[in-house]
């Protein structure tokens, strides 16, 4: 009980510490999957492109409850809502466990992927209205521990006992004991919900807009493209770089490998890094100026005059990205009103959990039916696009908080 006296005492600090892990449990569980994956599918005996129904069933659940955060948020308030969030995933990963059938995993899939949108786009909304953007950063940061961390506990699980259940079950023990973790600090968020005087401005959390107002407004959808093309584009170069490095340029197995695998450690890098100077540069300079070298980065992976300009360019883009997620949730309220800005970012990580699974899969198609060497090309075309309609979202600010 002695942790929960210091939050006690110190509550905004207390909060951030308990945000931070929750986020690397919700990176926890991407992690798990793919070193799980061989596993499960000699347990229940199904094809090995079966996995696709387990994805997308974890994306259906993700979009709903992302798309519904915002007013889930105003009438339970965003304690509740990690609590219960964090509660559910838990139950469900350890019932991937207890269930004897390929098809009842997939049906929990939905759940699982309900659980998580909704502690992502209410971390993401808390963090936006309550703190800076150096924290922010770092919140997403906390993400990259949580999703390295997972292949550890999987493959622990599976050489020490040779079980990929007791990895699932542990990571979902994780989870209710966070949930546990909320619940006791319940008072705090709603502490920190509440406004200490009516003179003080609203925060984002105490409007209550209907979606169906915040569907109106045109910048709403322009920050929805956004999320929707940048997620794409970062998970396009994770997915394709070691293919479009060994089968295109040619680069040996162990060296792209190096470079593909260290695409995600740049990136967390680079959030880390980020949140030191991001209040000082602003969330406008720290976007753009990241856009820009993101599509410096793809520049030089699509002009390949040598290998090492090659590898470069993928780091390039891993460590300029990192902070753009991030920067773009910050600033959601300076690119529309900050009426809409809640239902607006639980929308936001329901078009980036669209991107993520439909652009890969669009540029893997290109590839195949064009060349791999389609692949820079888009991602290009995407970084570009997404500095033109930055730039057109910054036109005309309705308000500034």
């Amino acid at each position: 009980m002695q942790i929960f006296t210091k939050i006690k005492n110190h509550p905004k600090l207390g909060l951030i510490v308990l945000a931070y892990v929750a986020f690397i449990a919700l990176g926890m569980p991407d992690g798990l999957l793919g070193v799980a994956w061989p596993s499960i599918r000699g347990n229940f005996s199904i094809p090995l492109d079966a996995l696709g129904s387990l994805l997308f069933a974890g994306t259906t659940g993700y979009l709903t409850s992302s798309f519904l955060s915002g007013r889930l948020i105003s009438r339970m308030g965003v304690g509740r809502v990690l609590a219960a969030s964090c509660a559910l995933t838990g139950v469900v990963l350890i019932g991937y466990t207890l269930v004897p059938y390929w098809w009842m995993m997939v049906i929990l899939g939905v759940l699982a992927g309900m659980g998580a949108g909704a502690i992502d786009a209410g971390l993401n909304t808390y963090m936006a209205a309550h703190f800076g953007e150096g924290l922010m950063q770092w919140l997403h940061a906390s993400y990259g521990i949580g999703v390295t961390s997972g292949p550890l506990i999987m493959t622990v699980a599976l050489n020490a006992f040779r079980s990929w259940r007791l990895g699932y079950d542990t990571v979902g023990g994780f989870q209710l004991l966070l949930a546990a973790c909320f619940v006791l600090t319940l008072p705090l968020w709603i502490q920190s919900d509440q406004r200490a005087d009516a003179d003080k401005p609203k925060r984002l959390t105490d409007y209550q807009t209907s979606l169906s107002e915040t569907l109106r407004q045109p910048r709403v959808w322009l920050s929805l493209l956004m999320f929707f093309l940048y997620t794409g584009a970062e998970v396009s170069l994770g997915t394709w770089a070691y293919t479009l490095l060994t089968e295109s340029r040619g680069i040996l197995p162990e060296t792209a490998g190096l470079w593909a695998g260290s695409y995600w450690a740049m990136f967390t890098v680079g959030r880390v890094i980020a949140g030191l100077y991001a209040k000082r540069v602003g969330v406008n300079t720290l976007v753009l100026s990241s856009l820009g070298g993101a599509l410096l980065g793809a520049v030089l992976l699509w002009w390949n005059p040598a290998t090492v300009v090659n590898l470069a360019g993928v780091g390039l883009v891993g460590f300029s990205i990192a902070p753009i997620f991030p920067g773009l949730v910050s600033g959601t309220s300076q690119r529309v009103e900050p009426r809409f800005a809640a239902n607006t970012i639980g929308m936001q990580m329901a078009a980036a959990g669209l991107g993520a699974a439909s652009i890969p899969s669009l540029v893997g198609v290109l590839a195949r039916r064009i060349s791999l060497e389609v692949i820079p090309v888009c991602l290009a075309a995407l970084f570009a696009a997404l500095i033109g309609l930055y730039l057109l979202t910054r036109l005309r600010r309705p308000h500034r908080l």
